[in-house]
């Protein structure tokens, strides 16, 4: 603990914004710690030179997550350390996992974000106006098909859900308008998580301002009675949802234990939606700093596929090198020896040597090393080391790297140790930029939908093929002939496996991947296919995170993790 009592006190906003050689009117303040940018910040930075952009992603993570976030800030910091001005972008973290499984999201020990629970919480109350705009579109739905309002809406076709921040299972389907409300009509519905949201894959996504207002205009929302496609555009209420969200897409700088800077923006799972933080951020921080860090959610085959596929297509950003993170826990997991249960913690097999289970599970981190490695990014491997790891593990665990494909393998120990602790990640990381970058999209945005998804399903996942249920195969001949068919696609699957099974461990094959829906989310620019028993709305586990977070008489919020 004495180690943790050494950081540094958080700076004051002014500093930050002299740091990154900004003036006071391009970041404005929101209270003494944390600041937005100011709007089209990003188009007047041009004429600075682009820094190197650089992936941070993961193997397939046990329940707790693997320290990627702790790892991304650490790596920044030490990059910062060396002589380099560096940012971290990061999600904003959602309400769910804060008092689910995972806890916070803006890292730990010696390797966090300030202030830490304003960024955990309700922050500068974005997650809050994406929540919002999602619902005042669905209750201007519900009024308008209500009063028979011109374009005659199906009932059966509306397709638009509410959103909250939450994990609350019993939202995932309900009945509206009972009780004859006259704004109201009785139909079935349901809630997504506000992460899972196509207002989320907006707020990600968009270029500016004018990008936003224009994909929130082209949400397609249902039909009409005649079986032409509704916008919300049509409803009249894409102004209003872009000005709840005016505020919202400006991203949001903030500091890392360091006193350096960072920016956090949107905040889309990896596992149901694109999983990384905003273009716009990026696009800033790539003309702010001479190295830029992103994390994407989860594993390489959920949050770094739509980062390569999604992302980089949208920003038009190249990025120099990918970092993958592993544990020696995760990989004894990943062996199938030693079983897991979500909400529980970590047996205590997992946390004891065993290398006959890391060198079973070792599977798993080859399989990821071949996903970077098929966009043409060189990777170097980071290796977050808990203390009951062994060096012979770490060894092990080197060389695997090593004979599959690695520029380079390193063990941090940021949690503990702070900037000091990525140091050599930090090398590995400027020489691997400095290779030649042969980037690549998996497919091309003009192949068929079945042949994306078999793509990703085959060279990605490492399935045997895809089955379509009927509603699949049906709304994708529907999507294709409505002329949607040249989107991007992002998928929806467990992150425990690289399967749809999150009971498939290690690198499974011979599977076929069942995709069971697919969905539209033309404002975000994509397809959304659902595989497994993947669902929009998560439950919380048997013992929630919240359990365990309380206020102290003098105010301090405690047990965020």
């Amino acid at each position: 603990m004495s180690n943790l009592q050494t950081l540094s006190d958080p700076v004051r906003i002014g500093e930050l914004t002299t740091q990154l050689g900004l003036a006071a009117d391009d970041v404005e303040p929101m209270g003494w710690y944390k600041g937005k940018l100011a709007l089209g910040l990003e188009q007047r930075l041009l004429q600075r030179p682009q820094g190197k952009y650089v992936g941070v992603s993961a193997i397939n993570p046990t329940p707790f997550g693997e320290g990627k976030t702790v790892v991304a800030i650490g790596l920044a910091m030490a990059l910062s350390k060396l002589g380099p001005r560096s940012l971290v972008t990061l999600r904003e973290p959602s309400l769910a996992p804060v008092f689910g499984i995972k806890g916070g999201g803006a890292g730990g020990g010696r390797a966090e974000l300030l202030p830490r629970e304003d960024i955990n919480l309700h922050f500068t109350g974005d997650l809050h106006a994406v929540t919002t705009a999602t619902n005042l579109l669905a209750a201007v739905i519900d009024n308008h098909l209500k009063r028979g309002q011109s374009p005659r809406l199906d009932p059966s076709s509306i397709t638009w859900r509410r959103a909250v921040d939450m994990c609350d299972k019993g939202l995932n389907q309900i009945v509206t308008g009972l009780g004859n409300v006259p704004q109201a009509p009785l139909r079935e519905t349901g809630f997504d998580l506000t992460a899972a949201s196509e207002v989320m894959g907006i707020l990600a996504l968009a270029t500016g301002p004018a990008d936003l207002r224009t994909r929130l205009g082209r949400i397609v929302i249902g039909q009409s009675l005649e079986g032409g496609l509704v916008y919300a555009e049509d409803l009249h209420c894409a102004g209003a949802m872009a000005a709840l969200l005016r505020d919202a897409v400006r991203p949001n700088l903030v500091q890392t234990c360091d006193n350096t800077p960072a920016l956090v923006h949107a905040g889309p799972f990896a596992n149901i939606s694109v999983g990384n933080c905003s273009v716009l951020a990026d696009l800033a921080a790539v003309r702010l700093a001479d190295y830029v860090v992103t994390e994407s959610g989860f594993g390489a085959d959920c949050g770094a596929e739509k980062f390569f596929n999604i992302k980089c297509r949208t920003s038009g950003l190249i990025p120099a090198a990918e970092i993958l993170v592993c544990t020696i826990r995760a990989l004894k997991m990943q062996s199938g020896y030693i079983p897991v249960r979500p909400g529980h913690p970590l047996p205590p097999e997992l946390l004891s040597p065993n290398l006959p289970a890391l060198q079973a599970g070792a599977a798993n981190l080859q399989a990821h090393l071949e996903i970077i490695c098929r966009f043409g990014v060189p990777v170097v491997v980071a290796i977050n080391r808990f203390p009951e790891d062994t060096d012979q593990e770490v060894e092990f665990v080197r060389q695997v790297a090593r004979d599959n494909g690695a520029a380079g393998a390193e063990v941090t120990s940021v949690f503990a140790e702070g900037s000091s602790g990525a140091t050599d990640l930090a090398r590995a990381v400027m020489r691997a930029c400095e290779q030649p970058s042969s980037f690549r999209f998996l497919y091309p945005l003009d192949a068929t939908p079945e042949d994306k998804i078999a793509m990703i399903a085959t060279q990605i996942y490492g399935a045997a093929g895809v089955e379509y249920e009927p509603q699949a195969r049906k709304q994708l001949q529907r999507f294709s002939e409505l002329g949607f068919g040249n989107l991007p696609v992002c998928i929806a699957k467990t992150q425990y496996s690289l399967s749809h099974d999150p009971q498939r461990l290690g690198r499974p094959t011979g599977f076929r991947l069942p995709i069971r829906d697919v969905r539209l989310a033309a404002g975000a620019g994509y397809l959304y296919a659902l595989a497994g028993e993947m669902t929009t709305m998560p439950g919380l586990p048997a013992e929630p995170a919240a359990n365990r977070i309380d206020v102290t008489p003098d105010g301090k919020i405690i047990g965020i993790r």
